[in-house]
């Protein structure tokens, strides 16, 4: 069974749906630029505006993961903290790669 989130602000939750169905368009603004064969360049610019759209989703995912989930579990102590510092390093790790 898949973990849910402690807590999300429902206006934070609004604000991401948001975000991803604008990315969402954008990607499929993309599939259109080279199914036309648009200039390479146009599409690498369009890519980095797809790219940066979802680093603001996640950083407002992580704000709210720590703020509410790992507060939580550092809280809890023992084998929950030590499972929330694992996934914290994996998660910062994996977002510099």
């Amino acid at each position: 069974m898949p973990k849910t989130a402690r807590h999300v602000e429902p206006d934070l939750k609004a604000r991401n749906l948001t975000r991803l169905r604008r990315i969402e368009g954008q990607v499929r603004g993309l599939q259109r630029m080279v199914e036309q064969d648009r200039y390479c360049a146009d599409i690498m610019t369009q890519i980095s505006s797809v790219q940066e759209a979802l680093r603001a989703v996640g950083k407002e995912l992580m704000r709210n993961h720590l703020k509410h989930c790992a507060t939580q579990a550092i809280r809890a102590g023992n084998s929950e903290a030590n499972a929330m510092y694992d996934e914290l390093i994996d998660l910062i790790y994996a977002r510099t790669r």
